[in-house]
């Protein structure tokens, strides 16, 4: 008899939000983490080119 609004739908979304987020997140640290990751990799692989 009363109005009662529809949730169905909005569990959804709020997830899809969160999921968002941390996605955004990841991209902009690892926009600033790529260049010492880079580094690091190169560095490994010079030293194991050094040891053969």
């Amino acid at each position: 008899m009363f109005f009662t609004p529809e949730e169905k739908g909005q569990g959804l979304v709020e997830y899809a939000l969160i999921i968002v987020l941390i996605a955004i997140v990841v991209i902009v640290a690892m926009r600033f983490l790529a260049p010492t990751i880079g580094n690091v990799f190169t560095d490994i692989g010079n030293t194991l080119a050094d040891v053969s």
